[in-house]
């Protein structure tokens, strides 16, 4: 029988992204995405020698119990899911989105008690497990990318069973360049912004955690953020939607913040001391990515891009910066999106989103599609 794509998704993601091992445990979670996907994933675990575990969730149930949720509901959901994933070795989820403005509704007071709970979960699997999670496509998604269902379904799978291992050379030299860099300097359109990542490091991120994938990140140090930065890339966080995000930091902490919403900006950094600190810089380098469409898994990674991450830093590259906010905010310096420059100790690597002057631009798409 020939293989459906499924199939080779599946595969993708037990044999190369989570690598599973005979007699591990693997838990599958899958947010309103279909049974089929589930079945490929527990076959291909299976295949493997693995031990699959399935969780389903559906965002309208997750919002009802959102809506009203209170410390002891949460607080015993958080020590039965921690057992459970600490008894795991790998875990992959598949998040499908029929309206990604699902939990829009809901008390910005109630979301942040129930990511304060369940945090340490997140972070004993970012930290313990082989680990990887994706979008699952639906008619939702391809609205948010001005798509048809047929055309956003071929671009899925196309972006998603990329060989993500052409990407891992190039990577590899920007990642020993950031590890060397000190000052950075982005310029571009409402943006001017300078800071240290010395000390830091970076991280290569080539399919094996975040599928679509496609990224090189560090972080600043807590301190250094000076100057301003304007997003050109749409996004929604906690089930609200913002545009035009702009942002003044001094000594390293977001001073002014304003968006199309800026209440509900202002709510979000204002959630702990963290919130209003960058926890992540990162450059994204997909070369099957070029339009944002609101689902940061994707616009992370688009080509030209970078992001810059009020909140919690990661632990691989880290400035010790601590939050229940995580938020990847996306600007895209392509020329046909405005342009801009990044600059690492006086020295341009990368000008309206093609890298320059070293090894590195094998990471611009047209040197990665021709491999």
């Amino acid at each position: 029988m020939k293989d459906t794509r499924l199939d080779v998704l599946a595969r993708g993601l037990v044999n190369y992204s989570t690598a599973v091992k005979p007699g591990e445990r693997v838990l599958i979670e899958l947010f309103d995405a279909p049974e089929e996907i589930g079945v490929a994933l527990i076959r291909a675990v299976r295949a493997r020698g693995g031990v699959p575990f399935l969780q389903t969730y559906a965002a309208r149930l997750t919002r009802e119990l959102l809506v009203d949720a209170v410390e002891a509901q949460y607080q015993f959901l958080a020590d039965v899911e921690l057992r459970r994933m600490k008894g795991m070795q790998a875990y992959i989820a598949v998040r499908g989105a029929h309206n990604i403005f699902e939990a829009a509704d809901v008390p910005a007071e109630r979301q942040r008690l129930a990511m304060k709970f369940m945090r340490p979960v997140q972070d004993w699997r970012v930290k313990r497990t082989k680990w990887v999670v994706l979008r699952w496509p639906t008619p939702a998604m391809a609205q948010q990318a001005m798509m048809s269902t047929e055309a956003f379904e071929d671009f899925y799978f196309k972006v998603c069973a990329l060989d993500y291992a052409k990407l891992v050379p190039g990577m590899k030299t920007l990642q020993a360049l950031m590890a060397r860099t000190d000052r950075v300097h982005i310029k571009g359109p409402g943006t001017d912004l300078r800071f240290s990542i010395k000390g830091i490091g970076a991280v290569i991120c080539g399919g094996l955690r975040n599928i679509p994938d496609g990224e090189v990140f560090s972080c600043p140090v807590r301190d250094s953020v000076e100057g301003e930065i304007a997003f050109n890339t749409p996004t929604v966080y906690q089930g609200a939607s913002f545009d035009n995000v702009r942002l003044k930091f001094a000594r390293g902490q977001i001073i002014e913040a304003t968006a199309n919403n800026p209440k509900r900006l202002n709510e979000i950094l204002d959630a702990d001391a963290g919130a209003r600190y960058i926890g992540e810089f990162s450059l994204g380098c997909n070369p099957r990515i070029l339009q944002p469409m609101r689902d940061i898994l994707f616009d992370e990674k688009i080509a030209g891009s970078f992001h810059f991450t009020p909140g919690q830093a990661y632990e691989e590259a880290d400035n010790g910066n601590r939050s229940q906010v995580h938020w990847d905010l996306v600007c895209i310096q392509r020329r046909d999106c405005g342009g801009g420059e990044i600059w690492f100790d006086d020295k341009l690597i990368r000008k309206n989103g093609l890298f320059t002057g070293g090894p590195w631009t094998a990471l611009n798409p047209d040197q990665i599609l021709r491999r």
